[in-house]
Parts: structure tokens; C-alpha cells; sequence
């Protein structure tokens, strides 16, 4: 007898339709599960070599900084979220101390909970980025890089970097089908005390599974361009775009 639902794995990541053998999964259903465990655990724990990731930035030629928030390592990220949304008294010190121009857009990145995606898809993310930017005529600084950050950073780095729009690049918390998937969240008028209403937000970014570097670039110039037009983010802006412009 045919099991309907071997014909909806071709539609979806999850886990369905394994099989069985006995009362338990077939052992490369099980085997697969594992490595999907273990590449999750290993996106949440391995560092973000930060260094290497600025200098190929600066090859591209994007400016980057390098900058740090006030976790002392990956354990402490993971038990205290409060410590990655202040950066540390020399990177805040390093920002206060320059007099910025008005910017557009503050871009910051970091690793957040999956330096795994950030390895994989940051540099084309960035590249595919400014383009759509510059096409856009909005203007940007040096890229922030801040390993080990939580969302709401974006809003003291954008505050300091006299930008008028915050949109920050960090790696998604690690599923068992995803574990390289880039989030970006853009704010409006970035300062310390916005709520996550006033943020709005552009998932799964890891082709080819999820939304490519293209699609996404394209998305994100169009919402901060609305965003800086109308004067807010969040739950008030919406996806309006029209879907001629990702041809």
C-alpha cells in the first residue's frame, strides 16, 4: 500500500515520511537526524573567526569594523541575551569618539546563533547588498562586525553611526533541516528602548533552499527605502513591493 505522504517530500525539509523499521526509524533516518543535531549544535558553538571575515570583506570593497559587545564567550552568549545588546565600553567609546556623517543605513552583522551561516552566506550577502543599495541611492558606512551579538545592538551601533535606519545581518537559531540560515532585521530611527514591534524582519536567507542573496538584497533596499520614505518600521511597514522589481 502507498503511503500518501512520500509524495509531499519533494515540498518540505521536515521530517516526514521516514519510514519505519519495526517500532523505530530505518537506521538512515536515524543517522540523518544525527548529523542534522550535531551541525545545529556546531552552528550555535563554534566561533566566528572575525578577523579573516574583515579582510575579505575589505577585498570586496566594502569598509568594515570590527567591534564587541559584552559576552566574554559563546556560553555566556547563549545564558546571558542581555550582554549582547550593549557593546563594550571600547567598542562604544571607539564609535562615541568620531564625529559620523548622516547615513542611511547602519549595516551591522554578526554571527548571532549560527556561525555556520554566516560563514556560508555572509560576504555574498553583503556584496549582493550594497549593490541593491547603491541602486537604490541609499547611502551607507563601514559594515560592523560584532560577534556574539543579539538583534537589538542595532540600535545603539545605529544611534552612535548617525544612521537613519539600522539593518543588521546575524545567523538564525539553527533548526534540524537549517542550520545556515541569515536573518536580517532593519529599524527605523535606531536608539536604545525600540521594541521588536518596530522591527521588521527577512528569514531563511541560504540558498538554494531559502531566499537567495538576489531576492533578499532586492526585499531589503525596497523596505528600507520605504521605511526612510514614510518615517517608521516595524508592524506599521509592509511588504508592498512590487514583483516586477525582483526581475
Amino acid at each position: 500500500m502507498n503511503d500518501p505522504w512520500h509524495d509531499l517530500r519533494r515540498f518540505t525539509q521536515a521530517r516526514i515520511a521516514q519510514g519505519r523499521a519495526g517500532a523505530s526509524l530505518p537506521t538512515s533516518a536515524l543517522l540523518d537526524f544525527q548529523l542534522a543535531h550535531a551541525a545545529a549544535r556546531d552552528a550555535v558553538q563554534q566561533p566566528w573567526e572575525v578577523d579573516g571575515f574583515a579582510e575579505s570583506l575589505k577585498s570586496s570593497g566594502l569598509a568594515a569594523i570590527c567591534l564587541q559587545t559584552q559576552v566574554a564567550g559563546r556560553a555566556q552568549y547563549l545564558q546571558r541575551p542581555d550582554k549582547g545588546r550593549r557593546l563594550d565600553v571600547a567598542s562604544r567609546q571607539y564609535l562615541a569618539a568620531r564625529s559620523w556623517p548622516e547615513t542611511d543605513v547602519a549595516l551591522i552583522m554578526s554571527n548571532g546563533l549560527s556561525s555556520t551561516a554566516i560563514n556560508t552566506h555572509g560576504l555574498a550577502v553583503l556584496a549582493a547588498l550594497g549593490e541593491a543599495l547603491r541602486l537604490k541611492s541609499l547611502g551607507f558606512g563601514p559594515v560592523c562586525l560584532v560577534p556574539n551579538a543579539r538583534v537589538a545592538l542595532a540600535d545603539e551601533i545605529g544611534a552612535l553611526l548617525n544612521a537613519r535606519l539600522a539593518l543588521m545581518i546575524i545567523g538564525e537559531r539553527p533548526g534540524l533541516s537549517a542550520a545556515d540560515s541569515l536573518g536580517a532585521y532593519l529599524t527605523y530611527a535606531p536608539k536604545s528602548g525600540n521594541t521588536d514591534a518596530e522591527r521588521n524582519c527577512l528569514s531563511n536567507i541560504r540558498p538554494p533552499e531559502g531566499l537567495s542573496y538576489q531576492t533578499a538584497a532586492v526585499k531589503l533596499a525596497y523596505l528600507c527605502g520605504e521605511a526612510l520614505r514614510l518615517g517608521y518600521s516595524g508592524v506599521a511597514l509592509k511588504d508592498d513591493m512590487p514583483a516586477g522589481l525582483l526581475d
